[in-house]
Order: structure tokens, then C-alpha cells, then sequence
């Protein structure tokens, strides 16, 4: 099931044509609505301003979790929730979502015995979906899984078990089980307004294509506002001066080579100077560090990290690992912005605001969805479109995302070669090789990636751009962004060749890609 993004786009272009369901924004929150729609037979459209997870959606700590500290505040329900989510994830996209051992270190004689407590409460509530049990370990074990931590008055620590992914290959991998289910999935189609009818009730969207500057009037009997940190942006064209629904909160991470703590466990530090947990993870070969929690009064597509925050994870870190990590060393570092509930009482500690989700309908009947994480798209997508059903007044049909497998998924990937993200699509990916040899050839000698993954993500996962490829097909820009800054005029040939494009637009492209990967170092790099 392959349509061309034309084919696509001629779906929207018929003046006619009444969507059950348009959704906004490409995250992991649209296009877990745009699934659980599109699975329940509904017509379904979703549209995405720039890429899919090009925002906060690719920018998590990479964790799928309940959230050990949510359990410290006392919300169990959400908890619950994000385990058994956890649980479906596991299940439903299994090449991507991994068992990961988590250790608390201990410093304190009685941190033993506490964690242990709090973390078999976290494991019980996961029920019969629990990925194992927590269980306290002596210092010497300690030491032998994490042979850089600090010994000094260290007691012992404690494991537990969570998830792990890989965020903007998910956000792909839904896009294309939405498509092979009957949806229409778009990005660069931005939403420029609403279209009301004669009783003022939202009656679909005007949307621009950023590729081809045309403009489409498509209707809809539901509109999802689904655009994460920018949802008052839509709810100001619904009714102009309305109150901000969302503050911004941003969390930064630093990415650093696996020589800082080779194992394969990861260490979570349950107290910081900030109060907050501070993560410590092996991902795709290096360690993401991280993460902060910042209020911010703006909201951007590219956030870029503050010194604060640069300093604070760097001197964290320094605190439990031998090796004490230098600004050099941070291969890359991102930021991503959290669409966190604007507190009624003006409050503006970011970390007490709730991270469980919330539906809004306006009295046009927009209906927006914010707050959540990525453990729980699904039930949000779940919650957003049983709303619809109600607002929208269509034919109900129960949810059938639970029992859905997501593309790609595959039990017993190997994980020592990164092509393991393609799941199912793996060898369909190396076989890309046989129409021509080059593609079989590394775009990078630091990196695992080959010129067949670039040819792949134009083809069969809507990539348009050299970004879409080096921040969300592959990783790149996330783990080594002096890497991805030398892969790119490579990446732009390849794109170009594909999608017909001159040698103007891979200049531009490489400009445009280069200037906004010096915004992931911490000093300016020129390439060889």
C-alpha cells in the first residue's frame, strides 16, 4: 500500500468530498486519533504544517513509561493508565519498544528500602502487562552494571524495568498503518483557517500546501485540534482572544558517546537540585542525559536549549559518573516542548501541572486534545475519537486500536543492527541495493546509516526534505549532529534524484539543513 503523496493530495482537492474526521498536527497525539479513526472505518484526513513529529513528538526522552514520578505524587490512575499502555505498545509495535533495566543508585542507607517499596507499587499496577519486578541490589552488583558510577557512599541501588523507543520512527510507523487502514495522511499542508456554517458550528479547515503554495477547502463534519504546543493557535482562529488553553514547558537532553557508562542498563536519579528525575539512557548506541523542565512564554519549531539547562544536566551527570562529561563531548542536544495545561490559579510550577490529558470542546464544536505523553497516544486518540463520535454525531463503532498491530512490527529484532527500526520492512530496505549497488554504501563513517534508508524514507515514509531524513527517518541529527551536518549534501543528492528536484534545491537544502544543526552543538562546527 504505497500512494504517492499526488495521489494523496487529489483525495483533498474534491470540492465535494465530506470527511468524517480532519484531524491537525502530525504528533503522537494526531495521529493516534487519525488510527483509531480510520480503523473504526471512518473517513479520515490528517494534515501536518511541517513533518510528522517534527515537533515535541520526536524529542522525548525515549521512554515509553507510567511514570515513576507521577507515582510520587500520588497519581495512581495515571499511572495505571501509562502501564497498561506500555503493556499494548509492547505488544503492538515490538520492533520498536524494548524492556529496559533501569537502576536507582542509592546514596542514602535508606533509599534501598524505599525505591524498593515505591517500585513494586509501580509494578503491581502494571498487572499482568508488568515488564518485571523491581528488586533492590547490593553495591558490588551495582558496580558491575554500571562500572563508571561513583562508589563513594554508595549503599546499593535498585532495578526496575521499563520501556524504551525510538519516538519519531513510531510517529512514521502510525502514519503508515493510518494509510494501509484507509486514512489520508499529509505533511506540509498547513491549516490557515476554519470554515463555518450558517449556525457558526465548525464545518472543516482551508489549508495551504507548502510544496505547491495551492490552497484547498476541505470539509468535515469534525475538526481535531491535535497541534500540541500550538493548539491556541487554531482555538484563536475558532474565536479570536480567547484565553491560552497550554503553557510551554521545555526539556532539554544532551546525547554523549556510551563511553560515560558502557552497560546496558540506564540510571534514573530520582532527586535533583531541581526536584526533577534526571535520566540517564543507552539509546542507538550513545546516551541520551536529560531531562529539564523550563516554563517558557513562547512556543517555537525549533526550541533551542538554554545555558541553564545545559549546565544543569552537564553538572548532574558530573555528580554520578566518574568520567565527568565536558561541553566537548555532547555529540548533540535537543529541546522539545511539552504542551502542559495552563494552571487556573496562574501557578507556574511547570513539574505540579498534570500531565493527563484533556478534551476541550468550544461552542463551535472544535475539539481539541493536549497534555499527554507519548505512552498514552493511544488512549487519547481512543478518547478523542469517541468525543467525535458524540460531537460529530457519527455511527458509533468501538475502538480497535488495542488489538492493532502497528506497521513494521516484529518480535526478536536484532538490535545490533540499526536497520531493527524497519521491523518487518528490514529486508525490503537492503534489497533497495539490488536496483543499485551504491545505496548499499554508509552516508557516514561514524554512522551505521545507508544511502538505501534515504531512498526508503522518500518512497515509502513521506519523507520530503534532507531534515525529515537526518532528525526523523534516521537519527542523525539527534546523535551526532557534526555527522548529520557532513551527510547532508549526500542526503540532498539522493532526495533530489528521487523527487526530481535541481541542484538549486539541494544547495538550499543543505544551507537550510546545516544552519539549523549548529543549533544542536554547543560549538560552532564547520564541516571537512
Amino acid at each position: 500500500m504505497n500512494k504517492s503523496r499526488k495521489e494523496l493530495i487529489e483525495n483533498i482537492a474534491d470540492p465535494g468530498k465530506v470527511w468524517d474526521v480532519i484531524v491537525v498536527g502530525g504528533g503522537a497525539t494526531g495521529l493516534g486519533a487519525a488510527l483509531d479513526a480510520t480503523s473504526r472505518g471512518y473517513q479520515t484526513l490528517l494534515l501536518e504544517q511541517v513533518d510528522f513529529a517534527k515537533g515535541t513528538s520526536s524529542r522525548s526522552t525515549k521512554l515509553v513509561h507510567g511514570g515513576v514520578r507521577y507515582l510520587a505524587q500520588g497519581d495512581i490512575g495515571l499511572v495505571r493508565e501509562a502501564l497498561y499502555e506500555r503493556g499494548l505498545l509492547l505488544k503492538n509495535a515490538a520492533h520498536l519498544v524494548k524492556n529496559e533495566s533501569f537502576i536507582i543508585p542509592n546514596y542514602e542507607w535508606w533509599g534501598g528500602a524505599f525505591y524498593t517499596i515505591g517500585l513494586t507499587i509501580y509494578d503491581l499496577l502494571a498487572g499482568k502487562l508488568g515488564f518485571g519486578r523491581a528488586k533492590h541490589i547490593s553495591k558490588k552488583e551495582v558496580i558491575s552494571k554500571l562500572p563508571t558510577i561513583k562508589q563513594e557512599n554508595l549503599y546499593g541501588g535498585v532495578v526496575y524495568h521499563d520501556g524504551q523507543f525510538d519516538d519519531s520512527r513510531l510517529a512514521v510507523n502510525l502514519a503508515q498503518t493510518s494509510l494501509e487502514q484507509g486514512a489520508t495522511i499529509l505533511n506540509y499542508i498547513r491549516v490557515s483557517s476554519l470554515i463555518k456554517d450558517a449556525k457558526d458550528k465548525v464545518a472543516g479547515v482551508v489549508a495551504v500546501d507548502a510544496e505547491s503554495g495551492i490552497t484547498y477547502t476541505i470539509k468535515g463534519k469534525t475538526v481535531i485540534n491535535a497541534t500540541g504546543v500550538f493548539v491556541d493557535d487554531l482555538l484563536q482562529m475558532d474565536k479570536p482572544g480567547k484565553k491560552p488553553l497550554v503553557r510551554s514547558s521545555q526539556g532539554v537532553h544532551l546525547v554523549m558517546e556510551r563511553s560515560f557508562m558502557p552497560g546496558e542498563d540506564a540510571i534514573m536519579i530520582p532527586k535533583t537540585d531541581d526536584g526533577r528525575v534526571l535520566f540517564v539512557v543507552p539509546w542507538h548506541d550513545k546516551l541520551v542525559v536529560g531531562t529539564t523542565d523550563t516554563p517558557l512564554d513562547k512556543h517555537s519549531l525549533e526550541p533551542v536549549a538554554l545555558e541553564e539547562e545545559i549546565d544543569f544536566i552537564m553538572r548532574t551527570a558530573a555528580k554520578y559518573l566518574v568520567k565527568v562529561p565536558t561541553r566537548k563531548d555532547v555529540l548533540s542536544v535537543f529541546a522539545g516542548l511539552r504542551p502542559l495545561a495552563a494552571p487556573e490559579d496562574g501557578s507556574s510550577k511547570t513539574k505540579e501541572i498534570s500531565r493527563s490529558h484533556k478534551l476541550i470542546v468550544t461552542a463551535s464544536g472544535l475539539i481539541t486534545i493536549t497534555g499527554g505523553k507519548w505512552t498514552t497516544y493511544r488512549r487519547m486518540g481512543e478518547d478523542t475519537i469517541n468525543k467525535a463520535i458524540e460531537v460529530g454525531r457519527l455511527k458509533n463503532v468501538p475502538t480497535k486500536t488495542k488489538e492493532l498491530s502497528i506497521h513494521g512490527s516484529k518480535k526478536d529484532v536484532d538490535r545490533k543492527n540499526h536497520l531493527y527500526v524497519y521491523g518487518s520492512d528490514q529486508e525490503a530496505v537492503l534489497a533497495l541495493g539490488e536496483e543499485n549497488p551504491q545505496w548499499r554504501e554508509k552516508l557516514h563513517v561514524r554512522m551505521p546509516y545507508l544511502k538505501a534508508e534515504v531512498i526508503w524514507g522518500v518512497r515509502h515514509e513521506m519523507a520530503r526534505t534532507v531534515e525529515d531524513i537526518l532528525a526523523r527517518r534516521v537519527r542523525a541529527l539527534f546523535l551526532d549532529a557534526r555527522a548529520a551536518i557532513d551527510m547532508a549534501p549526500a542526503v540532498a543528492k539522493l532526495v533530489a534524484s528521487e523527487l526530481h528536484y535541481d541542484e538549486n534545491w539541494e544547495k538550499e537544502q543543505v544551507t537550510a539543513f546545516r544552519k539549523l544543526a549548529q543549533s544542536y552543538l554547543l560549538e560552532p562546527y564547520t564541516p571537512e
